[in-house]
């Protein structure tokens, strides 16, 4: 094998092994990045849920004078929303999620694995408190608090 066709053999393998590590950088760098996308996307989707609970809680004690009780209150949360024909006429467009079907069933859900919200109400105090968690271990997103009322209706993330 003479010199030019050696370098030219040399120069092709060495071409295609630039981009093969080219590939495995870029492959290296961006799925990771996608991975946290996804992650933030699926937190403000759960975020947007919670919220939503928290308006339907709110639109309960106004209705009542009261929040549901804590066993159970997840249900009443839905009956009331599927009782409501003033909530159910606006759900699609105040309650849905970026335009997919709003399903009052859903609303005490977790979208990030499918687990009921967590819900507790301390009703023993004035007024009322309630405590809405997410039930993933990994997020400690929570609205409310059960024993300070500067917290009343207000969501952990702000």
């Amino acid at each position: 094998m003479n010199i030019d066709t050696r370098n030219k053999v040399l120069s092709i393998v060495l071409g295609i092994l630039i981009l093969a590590l080219s590939w495995f950088l870029y492959d290296s760098i961006v799925t990771p990045y996608q991975k946290v996308l996804e992650r933030e996307a699926m937190t403000e989707r759960v975020r947007y849920h919670m919220n939503t609970v928290k308006d339907v809680l709110i639109q309960y004690d106004v209705r009542y004078g009261k929040y549901p009780p804590a066993e159970g209150g997840l249900d009443s949360v839905v009956q009331f929303v599927q009782s409501d024909s003033a909530l159910l006429s606006i759900s699609d467009s105040l309650l849905s999620y970026q335009g997919e079907a709003f399903t009052p069933g859903q609303l005490i859900y977790s979208p990030r694995d499918q687990q009921r919200f967590i819900y507790s109400v301390n009703d023993t105090i004035r007024p009322p408190l309630y405590l809405l968690e997410d039930p993933s271990e990994d997020y400690d997103d929570a609205i409310g608090s059960l024993s300070r009322t500067t917290m009343r209706n207000a969501p952990s993330w702000n």
